[in-house]
């Protein structure tokens, strides 16, 4: 029934400050608590265990279907619903929540009623913590203000390459790009993990004086929010958007590539040379390119003249082939035609169906090309037909590089695409996701296991099996020491596959003995990041087109003294696969991410939440990577609650300090968490 909220004075009273107070109306409507009022509706449910949503709209009921991460149905859980003294209360098992007469919102611990989180008003008189600007048709540039707290540290947010691992003061664009990647979900030491349910372009402000989250057009706000250590927040942010598949057992091993094999005689000559050598390695990448013309999506014959036997042959050496498959269809493929017939196509307010220029085959400039409208099911079924029919079933071709699926758009104006889903500045983050998802349901469709390398995510993107790497990033010990706070803030993201490219994308040059160091220590920090892949455009390049490849990029490409070293690491990685598996399917089966912070597993250690250079992979492995040139020792910070052991002297050490150990050029320090033993070094038998 419905109940008006009194003027009293309680943690519902009305601020006499305000002009006009609203005075909202409560009711429990189909197990959720809603307020109304000034025509706006809020409505909060549960949603999981120690979980809530909330959604709030200006103009009538919240709605139901608009794109999000959530999946259809939350898990069921028990709760309580109270409206009395002028406010309303839900209560979702360590979670309650209450809200006042005037609908504003208080997040608390269920167990001592402590706050983890509140609403706040911009201004005592106007605007409140939700505010809604019209931009027509119905969509507003929405804003959902928070308080600020003084002490309090934030993660996640997606993968940046600022360098950041706590995010607290920065203010992060809610858009996918080459590198930075926006996925809106917020991990705090305050006991609580927050997704921003919305995949409209945007921002989110994390200042000293408030939080603010901005959608620059959207029809409505939609948060999820649990309590908890951050811990137990990936495994229901991940139980209410979707858990990782399992891992196929070969891409926990070594992959092969660089910009790029031009030929199949190329590729199968580096295939060929690493099992001479008796390196291991699991899987190759056929790059960009090797396409007739782009939006084919198929083999062109004249350099790659017989896949089936390529594919073939690399099964018999043990390496899977990896294709990369790009979102963008050039005006010269075959497939142009019928797409835009169809309506497959990314559409447009105003002008051509073209979002980028990109040089095709047999033509001397650049083309505009269009992209796919991946939120369009049928321009999926489309796409993943033709992938189908020129991959799949003439050569059993079955692992994906998904590039450019931002999408790279030239120029980036979000404002004037129209996606299948909605218009662009409202569903525009979404679409990595749904790129990923073509594949998931393809592969799955028959019968395939699924892992697909993204260069970009959004929330969710998880469950479509999509990896994601680093982007095109540089070369430099500063870019590998981002890339800890990237990768970290990327697993409280709730992405459990992530990598980068091994050396950086831009550069490096084999010869030299600097760029030669950086590749190695970056090499021992690959083979102990969740997928380890040796990527790059290594010097010399060549300008961008069909006939362009780069320098050199294999194992014995960086001369004999390094060489040796990667050896090295990729015995080390083939021997930790058992083990890389089995965290593996703790992301898949309760949603704990491989590559971890340190108070992930130690929140009561108030140290472990401020250390950014290292971190745990899997339960029982501190992994501390040598990220500064000429560097042979490492100070490292070992957890309280623990007793570590150096995986390479067998030297024990109390947790709840730092130490300081070796680490000649062919070690990476690692420690070993309270006894557990690892085939780290080599056997000598």
């Amino acid at each position: 029934m419905n109940q008006p909220a009194e003027n009293q004075t309680s943690h519902g009273a009305v601020s006499l400050a305000q002009s006009s107070p609203t005075v909202g109306t409560f009711r429990e409507r189909d197990g959720a608590l809603e307020w109304s009022g000034r025509q706006e509706t809020l409505r909060i449910e549960p949603w999981g265990p120690d979980a809530v949503r909330v959604r709030a709209r200006l103009g009538g009921p919240v709605l139901d279907g608009l794109p999000g991460a959530l999946l259809d149905t939350a898990p069921p859980t028990p709760y309580t619903i109270k409206t009395e003294d002028g406010r309303g209360v839900l209560t979702v098992g360590g979670l309650t929540v209450e809200v006042d007469a005037e609908g504003l919102i208080r997040f608390l611990r269920t167990d001592d009623g402590g706050e983890v989180l509140a609403e706040e008003r911009a201004h005592f008189w106007w605007p409140g913590s939700r505010h809604y600007t019209a931009v027509g048709n119905g969509h507003h540039r929405l804003e959902q203000r928070f308080a600020a707290y003084e002490d309090e540290k934030l993660y996640g947010l997606g993968q940046h390459q600022h360098g950041r691992f706590d995010q607290k003061g920065l203010v992060l664009d809610l858009v996918q790009r080459n590198a930075e990647v926006g996925i809106p979900v917020l991990s705090s030491s305050r006991g609580y993990t927050l997704l921003w349910n919305n995949p409209a372009i945007g921002r989110v402000e994390l200042a000293g004086n408030g939080t603010r989250w901005v959608a620059d057009s959207a029809r409505q706000i939609d948060y999820w929010i649990t309590a908890g250590t951050p811990a137990d927040g990936q495994r229901r942010y991940s139980a209410v958007t979707g858990r990782t598949p399992m891992l196929p057992e070969w891409a926990a091993g070594f992959w092969q590539c660089k910009l790029r094999y031009r030929t199949q005689d190329e590729l199968l000559a580096v295939a060929r040379e690493y099992r001479r050598r008796g390196l291991p390695i699991s899987a190759i990448v056929c790059d960009f390119f090797h396409w007739t013309h782009l939006g084919d999506w198929k083999f062109d014959l004249r350099e790659w003249p017989d896949p089936a036997a390529m594919v073939r042959e690399l099964a018999e050496l043990g390496i899977k082939l990896v294709v990369s498959v790009w979102p963008s269809v050039s005006p010269l493929s075959e497939n142009h035609p019928v797409m835009e017939q169809r309506g497959h196509f990314i559409g447009t307010q105003y002008g051509p169906l073209a979002h980028a220029d990109w040089p095709d085959k047999e033509v001397a400039s650049t083309v505009q090309v269009a992209f796919y409208d991946a939120t369009n099911p049928e321009a999926r079924e489309f796409v993943w037909s033709r992938v189908r029919d020129n991959y799949l079933a003439p050569y059993g071709i079955t692992a994906f590089w998904l590039d450019a699926c931002e999408p790279e758009l030239k120029p980036g104006f979000q404002e004037n695409l129209r996606y299948w889903a909605g218009p662009g500045l409202e569903v525009g983050n979404l679409y990595p996701a749904e790129n990923a998802r073509t594949f998931y349901e393809g592969l799955r469709a028959e019968g395939e296991e699924v892992v697909t390398l993204n260069r970009s995510a959004w929330a969710g993107s998880q469950r479509w099996g999509a990896a994601l790497w680093s982007g095109d990033i540089g070369t430099d010990f500063p870019t590998l020491r981002r890339q800890i706070a990237a990768g970290l803030n990327t697993a409280l993201s709730g992405i459990p596959w992530w990598n980068t490219d091994i050396g950086g994308f831009h550069g490096g040059d084999p010869d030299d003995p600097a760029y030669r160091e950086v590749m190695v220590r970056w090499f021992q920090f690959g083979t102990l990041s969740p997928l380890m892949r040796l990527h790059g455009f290594r010097d010399p390049g060549m300008p961008l087109g069909p006939d362009m490849t780069g320098g050199p990029n294999e194992v014995w490409s960086y001369g004999e003294e390094a060489g040796a070293v990667l050896g090295k690491y990729l015995r080390l990685r083939e021997r930790l696969k058992p083990y890389v598996l089995d965290v593996m399917r703790e992301a898949h089966e309760e949603g704990l991410p491989p590559m971890r912070p340190l108070f992930l597993e130690f929140p009561d250690d108030p140290a472990a939440w401020s250390v950014d250079d290292s971190y745990l992979f899997g339960r029982d492995l501190l992994v501390a990577p040598v990220l500064e040139a000429g560097a042979r020792e490492r100070t490292a910070y070992l957890p309280a609650g623990a007793r570590w052991t150096d995986a390479w002297t067998g030297e024990a050490y109390e947790g709840g300090r730092s130490v300081t150990v070796d680490a000649p050029l062919d070690r990476i320090p690692l420690f070993l968490r309270d006894g557990a033993r690892l085939p780290v070094a080599e056997s000598s038998s």
